[in-house]
């Protein structure tokens, strides 16, 4: 108990050093440049004094859990004893023997996205100026599906030790032409919902599953190939709330053109 209060109390110092240049920043614009009164100040240091404690603890919940139990679950899950069903202890080198880290990368990206704040606080605000057309629950379930897929497939390039920047270019040429295809209205809250996806959350339990699988996985160098699990949750995405909106502008363009004829075909009759 000595140690973990120890190991607070050093996490939050730097917390606060880290967090006291944006203090310092918007008080010198405040008094300085605006020569304006700090509005609701009680209630600023209050929410501070929030802030620094639970920065503190989420950083420490990173260390002691979070990471952890990335790196564990991916080691687990490609044990040669598992992956073999305790048949021998060599580690197999086919692609498709490792279909539960697939699975596995694919919901640990899912559920981290829906449990993401970053995108709770896009999806609130899309709906709010939407007035409703653009629901909250439907993009953060798509946004979340993007995820899925990404980690899922960086899971196997990892396996399979393909290079990086492959994956990436077809990506962002897909993205591309999504762009000049895509209803307008989504395009820019598609490349900020690849954003938000990369934070708090979804960022410590993806790099620790990335880590954990290339220290398990024969043949892969952490350094290597351990990084890059989230790019691929920031470009899908992109793709799926793009792809969402253009399946729903062809659904409605099939369903209006589905009801002129029918006008069409009574007016004959």
């Amino acid at each position: 108990m000595t140690v973990f209060f120890y190991e607070f109390m050093g996490t939050l110092l730097a917390t606060f050093r880290d967090i006291l240049p944006i203090l310092g920043l918007i008080v010198c614009f405040q008094l300085f440049v605006l020569r304006q009164p700090i509005p609701h100040l009680r209630r600023l240091i209050v929410g501070g004094i929030y802030v620094v404690l639970g920065l503190a603890l989420f950083l420490i919940g990173l260390e002691k859990a979070l990471f952890p139990v990335g790196k564990i679950m991916a080691a687990q899950l490609s044990d040669p004893m598992f992956l073999t069903n305790g048949a021998s202890n060599v580690a197999p080198t086919d692609w498709t023997a490792y279909g539960w880290i697939y699975l596995f990368a694919a919901m640990i990206g899912f559920s981290t996205t829906i449990a993401e704040p970053s995108l709770l606080a896009v999806a609130l605000k899309a709906t709010e100026v939407s007035g409703g057309v653009i629901s909250q629950w439907g993009l953060r379930i798509t946004v979340a599906l993007g995820v899925a897929l990404g980690i899922s497939l960086g899971a196997y390039r990892i396996v399979t030790g393909t290079p990086l920047y492959v994956y990436i270019m077809i990506g962002y040429v897909i993205v591309v032409l999504q762009t000049f295809m895509a209803p307008k209205k989504i395009i820019a809250l598609a490349y900020d919902s690849g954003g938000v996806t990369t934070s708090t959350v979804t960022v410590p339990l993806v790099a620790a599953l990335g880590l954990g699988l290339s220290e398990a996985v024969p043949g892969r160098n952490p350094a290597l190939d351990g990084f890059g699990l989230i790019a691929f949750a920031s470009l899908f995405p992109i793709i799926t709330v793009m792809g969402y909106a253009q399946f729903t502008q062809w659904a409605a363009n099939r369903k209006a053109a589905a009801k002129m004829n029918f006008k069409e075909t009574v007016n004959e009759v």
